[in-house]
């Protein structure tokens, strides 16, 4: 449970740098900052849900302190819902459709790109 805090605390400080780097607010036409870090999220997790995770992190507390805590926290589906429902406030509707295809489609794109990745690393031989 410590692990996971310390990693929940490193990937919300992530998080909030990023929201910093897009200078974000909430009539933002587009909430590029949230796209970023659940595309990233989506393809860091589909690595570390390929087999890969086994070659890199032996212990599983850090495995689940990097995955539940630092990229559970570092990505977020209720700030999704949030800017959906802010831009559809503002009447930014082709907005809000677009940022519901990305954050699904692109989501899952990511995932299935990460995991071909990681196992590809994870089937890699080892040098002698």
């Amino acid at each position: 449970m410590i692990l996971i805090g310390i990693g929940g605390a490193i990937g919300a400080a992530l998080r909030y740098s990023v929201s910093l780097l897009f200078l974000t607010n909430d009539t933002a036409v587009f909430p590029f900052a949230t796209v970023a870090v659940n595309l990233a999220g989506c393809f860091l997790l589909g690595m570390l849900s390929s087999g890969l995770e086994l070659k890199l992190i032996k212990n599983p507390y850090y495995l689940s302190a990097f995955k539940t805590g630092l990229i559970g926290s570092f990505t977020t589906f209720s700030t999704v819902s949030v800017e959906v429902i802010q831009l559809l406030q503002h009447h930014f509707y082709f907005s809000a459709i677009l940022y519901i295809f990305i954050s699904a489609i692109f989501g899952l794109l990511f995932v299935g790109f990460g995991m071909k990745i990681g196992k590809g690393f994870s089937e890699r031989e080892e040098p002698v």
